[in-house]
């Protein structure tokens, strides 16, 4: 097989099955293996919706990776998987694109550690849609001006972390440019409906069935408000941001996390 050998753990996930899919129509890349705990045995681009690929989703990730020498892991799986597996790939000498969210500080210092001792990279994005990054960086430029805000963030029923890793990130960097001096109004009771606290700045999260990804940052200033927001409608607009993530991981050092570093 020529091109980037790739490795989705995951494969049988909502995630997953577009990552099989960009891949295998991808004309640089070739899907060598598919790992996880459901749909075991059967063709990965038959659980995708393709024609069959003579990739056979396993249970095993070291089996995997010894049986197919991946390039790169991709990782959509869950917050408690999402660590044992990026280990495993590392330490085995593979390049890893996480896109499972839910990842603690601490979890990222270990994992920026383990990429030093074994000279491989990751990039952990809370978010691959373009247009998301782009409504991240916005927010981040707006916070240099207004006074307060507040994250409100929207995801379908079955979203297992919460707030988002998107909020979180957007969170992040607003607070990188403006720190304690953007604000959100304070509860004087410390009401759980003001939202969960990423620093000054509240998040409000909503699990519906019938919404898939969406955001809005809101500003308040004397006298204005200004929201910026990001709907997605499919989740095939994360794929060319997956798709670069790959092209592009193995000539990054260490941990990249956001991504917004290979834009």
């Amino acid at each position: 097989m020529s091109g980037i050998r790739v490795l989705v753990i995951g494969a049988g996930g909502r995630m997953g099955r577009e990552v099989v899919r960009a891949v295998t129509e991808a004309d640089d890349m070739a899907l060598v293996a598919a790992v996880d705990r459901s749909r075991v045995g059967e063709d990965a681009g038959r659980v995708a919706g393709l024609e069959p690929t003579s990739v056979v989703i396993t249970d095993s990730l070291s089996d995997a990776i010894s049986a197919s020498s991946p390039d790169v892991a991709v990782d959509f799986t869950l917050p408690n998987a999402v660590m044992g597996n990026v280990r495993t790939a590392l330490r085995a000498g593979v390049a890893c694109v996480v896109g499972t969210t839910g990842l603690t500080e601490k979890d990222c210092s270990e994992l920026e550690t383990l990429c030093q001792e074994r000279k491989r990279p990751a990039l952990v994005a809370p978010n691959f849609a373009v247009g998301a990054v782009l409504m991240m960086q916005l927010a981040a430029q707006a916070a240099r001006h207004m006074e307060a805000a507040e994250i409100v963030e929207l995801h379908h029923a079955g979203k297992a972390d919460a707030p988002s890793g998107t909020a979180l990130r957007t969170a992040q960097l607003m607070a990188e440019v403006r720190g304690s001096k953007l604000a959100g109004p304070q509860s004087s009771d410390g009401r759980p409906s003001r939202g969960q606290g990423q620093g000054a700045i509240h998040i409000h999260s909503v699990r519906l069935p019938g919404l898939v990804a969406h955001q809005e940052v809101i500003f308040g200033g004397s006298g204005e408000t200004l929201t910026i927001r990001h709907d997605l409608t499919s989740w095939e607009s994360f794929m060319p941001g997956v798709l670069l993530a790959i092209r592009k991981v193995r000539g990054l050092r260490g941990l990249v996390v956001g991504l917004e570093k290979i834009l």
